[in-house]
């Protein structure tokens, strides 16, 4: 089979084969006369193992690993069970990370509950002080005395209302009456 029906095959690009190809995870396949590539079973199989590891979110290191230990079916499995066992480490360390950014999204969205200007949104206004924030976290002593301008927000003791009445439509991107875009 050539080169698209083994991505159509593995529901990916001919692009990614050709990467994986590159990257020696898939080995190189026979030419035929013509100069085109040809793929077997094999192929298919391969390729299908690096595609279910990636949705696993796995690096190429880690796949290329796996591949090396699943080439070598008389090796034993150790290092495959670490490997494994690190990753898993990996994720829940993300999941903790994307729980953070969860948190800090819900802060932010409590900050605005209702609708007023633009300048006046809660969920801008923390925007913009963590912005400022972060800024003069990183540039330390470099700029001693330096304070950047932010404009004042008025406090209230409930969150400022900010809520979009309705999306706003560019007019590259407005709808004409039919439907279709313009």
């Amino acid at each position: 089979m050539k080169i698209g029906d083994l991505a159509t095959l593995a529901r990916t690009q001919v692009d990614t084969v050709r990467y994986y190809e590159r990257e020696g995870l898939l080995p190189a396949a026979p030419r035929s006369e013509g100069n085109y590539r040809i793929y077997g079973p094999e192929h298919v199989e391969r390729l299908a193992f690096i595609r279910h590891c990636r949705s696993l979110d796995m690096a190429l290191e880690e796949v290329r690993v796996l591949l090396r230990f699943k080439d070598a079916p008389d090796a034993a499995c150790g290092d495959v069970n670490a490997l494994l066992d690190a990753h898993i480490g990996h994720v829940g360390a993300r999941i903790h990370e994307l729980q953070q950014l969860e948190q800090q999204l819900k802060g932010l969205r409590r900050q605005c509950t209702g609708i007023q200007d633009a300048a006046h949104c809660g969920i801008l206004g923390g925007l913009s002080a963590a912005s400022v924030e972060a800024v003069e976290a990183t540039a330390g002593e470099s700029t001693a005395g330096v304070r950047l301008a932010v404009a004042p927000r008025e406090t209230a003791a409930a969150p400022a209302p900010c809520v979009r009445a309705r999306p706003l439509r560019s007019p590259r991107t407005a709808q004409s009456p039919a439907g279709r875009r313009r």
